[in-house]
């Protein structure tokens, strides 16, 4: 089945948006930036990332198309389902957040086609060694009550979460993530809370059951939590994960890819306020 998501052209057919330049040096003004990528480039080269030369991102599995629209740079990669951009653990540099007291935010610009979970981008290793994972943002993770939303992840270990099989620590937006449609997602994490937001708008969710929870070791009837936002003090872990855009390491190999474009990614090494998260996360159309 051939894929084709609803976009406006592909390089060689007219660029219907243009840069946001306004948008751009806002985000780089703030505190705690850490990079952007603007996905401007063209398919084969290196993805660059303003702020942070050094942080560029290369293709891995096959070339990455660029679209002709996006709300960023007037671009986007077209992420297919089996392709994704890497970046060497030895290389992440400021992007490798962790500690007791860290703090992060990840904010990306997404046109997603809604077929399946799909992995933004962050440091997020879910097989070797047992376990990398650091912090990452994701669309849709059914298994514990984040069907088709925003999801902020975040690890102490890199492991799953005791007693469970999976990692279990993850903020869900309230609100449904649109297909094939521009518009934000984002995660913070403050230490304590991780908080997602969509459009730039963060919704609490009532403590609830977690799906799949129950029968477990000290959770016969399963765990009641609130997902939104997400208690989680255990800080993030330094456990050597690559940064990675598109897809994360499974037992099985590369999985949770994401269908769909992203047309701008950013990184933040504090907890954006919600004023901030919403003063730069809108899509103009």
């Amino acid at each position: 089945m051939s894929f084709c998501p609803h976009f406006q052209g592909l390089d060689g057919q007219k660029n219907l948006r243009k840069q946001n330049g306004v948008l751009i040096k806002k985000i780089q003004s703030m505190d705690g930036f850490v990079s952007l990528w603007k996905f401007n480039e063209k398919a084969g080269k290196k993805r660059v990332a303003l702020g942070h030369d050094e942080l560029s991102l290369i293709e891995s599995d096959g070339r990455i198309k660029r679209a002709n629209e996006g709300p960023i740079s007037g671009y986007s990669i077209l992420l297919d389902g089996t392709n994704y951009l890497t970046l060497p653990h030895s290389q992440t540099g400021p992007l490798n957040i962790s500690g007791d007291k860290s703090e992060v935010t990840v904010i990306a610009w997404i046109k997603w086609t809604g077929e399946q979970t799909g992995f933004v981008g962050g440091m997020w290793n879910e097989y070797q060694d047992g376990g990398k994972r650091q912090y990452g943002l994701f669309i849709s993770l059914p298994h514990y009550n984040g069907k088709d939303q925003v999801c902020g992840h975040i690890s102490r270990t890199g492991k799953p979460t005791p007693p469970f099989p999976y990692s279990i620590d993850y903020s869900a937006s309230r609100q449904k993530v649109p297909k094939n449609e521009w518009c934000t997602a984002a995660f913070t994490y403050d230490g304590k809370y991780i908080k997602s937001y969509l459009n730039g708008v963060f919704e609490a969710r009532d403590p609830e059951l977690i799906s799949n929870t129950a029968g477990f070791e000290g959770y016969p009837q399963g765990l009641f939590k609130t997902k939104n936002p997400y208690f989680f003090p255990d800080g993030i872990g330094n456990n050597g994960s690559d940064f990675t855009v598109g897809a994360v390491l499974l037992k099985s190999g590369m999985g949770n890819f994401f269908k769909g474009l992203i047309g701008g990614l950013a990184v933040f090494d504090r907890a954006l306020s919600e004023n901030e998260i919403e003063s730069i996360c809108y899509i103009n159309d």
